[in-house]
């Protein structure tokens, strides 16, 4: 059972918790779930907001990891998603109202794979009227929802691949690797209308963002069973530069430890990793504890603080230990 709240403010923490978002509820909702079952209060954000009707890998950050946010959002993403072709709603999902259906019976696999591809690469993107993009300072789905349609200025997303898992018309399996910003309800629904016969997302699940897997995940009713405490909730949180474990790595003595404390640059010296021009790397001291985001000045011979972080714990991602 979860522990009693006390009176007294929680420890600030620092890092990431990896949520399987439920479906029916908001990103949001799932946000003021967590600060209530962690008490942190302060500092506390997503990465990459979910509709409703998804679920799935929805990282948490606290404290100093939301410095790391952009990380998270712009990295790469993974969604299985069902579609229902040959019916179109009106907000892309199964939570429309139908505006139109479509014949489904001569389309093929082979047609399938022929609408999918101009879809793969660095593409324009329309985003959809129930979506929570503003034009003119109100949110478009509050628009749609009073019956207004306006126009929308198509955005480029990158999309890395598209896989059929499995086609039984009407229904439709896919997953979809891509980069942040993308919209998948729309690309179910531009599918749909390549084809000829509409279609819309009848599921979705997120099983990858920013480099935490759905399998690794944690849900709601998991935090709330562990409680309070370092023993807690806290057993499921991350390190802060769990995000940043593509980068390469260095390890700094003492005194340069002090230097970039102060934001100061710190002399390369002898070349521990080969580092391209303003190439970022993580910064460690000799104990593992992540210091900072740097990145490599040439004419210098530098490395420049970009990030400077609260010392921690030692980390499982130092040099040493990857």
């Amino acid at each position: 059972m979860p522990q009693a709240k006390s009176g007294a403010r929680p420890t600030v923490v620092n890092g990431f918790i990896n949520l399987f978002k439920p479906p029916g509820i908001t990103s949001m909702d799932a946000l003021r779930q967590i600060k209530r079952i962690t008490g942190q209060r302060q500092k506390v954000g997503h990465g990459g907001t979910m509709d409703p009707l998804a679920r799935g890998v929805l990282p948490v950050c606290f404290g100093q990891a939301t410095r790391l946010m952009d990380h998270i959002v712009g990295g790469v993403k993974l969604y299985r998603v069902e579609v229902n072709l040959g019916v179109t709603t009106t907000t892309y999902d199964a939570e429309g109202e139908v505006v139109k259906t479509g014949d489904t019976e001569s389309i093929t696999q082979e047609m399938i794979e022929e609408s999918l591809k101009p879809w793969i690469g660095v593409v324009k993107q329309t985003p959809p009227m129930y979506s929570a993009l503003k034009v003119d300072g109100k949110r478009l789905y509050k628009l749609a929802r009073a019956g207004i349609e306006v126009e929308r200025e198509a955005r480029q997303v990158e999309i890395h691949d598209i896989r059929i898992l499995e086609f039984d018309s009407p229904k439709l399996v896919l997953d979809v690797e891509c980069g942040g910003g993308t919209y998948i309800r729309s690309l179910a629904h531009d599918v749909g209308e390549a084809l000829g016969c509409g279609g819309h997302v009848a599921d979705l699940v997120r099983l990858l963002c920013g480099g935490f897997p759905a399998e690794d995940s944690v849900t709601l009713e998991q935090l709330e069973e562990a409680g309070e405490g370092p023993d807690g909730w806290q057993m499921f949180l991350h390190p802060v530069d769990r995000v940043l474990t593509g980068l390469k790595s260095i390890t700094i003595n003492e005194q340069a430890e002090q230097h970039l404390r102060h934001g100061q640059a710190v002399t390369r010296g002898r070349p521990e990793v080969e580092a391209g021009y303003l190439e970022q790397c993580r910064a460690y001291n000799s104990d593992g504890v992540f210091l900072a985001l740097v990145r490599f000045d040439p004419p210098a011979n530098s490395w420049q603080p970009v990030k400077v972080f609260e010392a921690g714990a030692p980390s499982p991602y130092a040099p040493a230990s990857v």
